[in-house]
């Protein structure tokens, strides 16, 4: 059963909260395009670095932090392109969504520093008494 936000959670919050929902395949990492140059002597891409074999496409993210890396098809490549943008906007919006919610937060706060009045530093006062002079009072 759904149930809807409170009424005081603001409209930026309530859109950003909803965004993130929004499930998606995502990932982390980077792809890398790479051309190579093969050790055959009269191959072309020995001389001309537009003649070089490829692309190969490989992707690389950490796992427990270690590095794996992984080659992947032309078909593949752009599919986990698409993953690794959704997985930045993903970031993008968790960002923009702590932002929205830390300014809701001080909101609040100043709405009841303004309605209580503002904490002040005061302190309990010390009453000093008046020493007497230790010289001899007349009788």
């Amino acid at each position: 059963m759904a149930t809807s936000p409170p009424p005081a959670v603001p409209s930026r919050v309530r859109h950003l909260a909803t965004e993130l929902a929004d499930a998606k395949p995502m990932r982390r990492g980077s792809l890398s395009e790479r051309t190579v140059k093969c050790s055959k002597p009269g191959c072309a891409c020995a001389q001309d670095p537009k003649a070089r074999h490829g692309p190969y496409y490989s992707f690389t993210h950490a796992v427990g932090g270690k590095t794996h890396s992984r080659f992947l098809t032309t078909e593949q490549a752009a599919l986990v392109r698409q993953q690794i943008d959704a997985g930045h906007q993903f970031r993008s919006r968790v960002d923009a969504l702590w932002e929205a919610s830390e300014q809701w937060a001080d909101s609040q706060l100043t709405d009841i520093s303004a309605s209580s009045g503002e904490a002040k530093k005061g302190g309990s006062r010390r009453v000093s008494k008046t020493k007497l002079s230790r010289k001899s009072r007349p009788s």
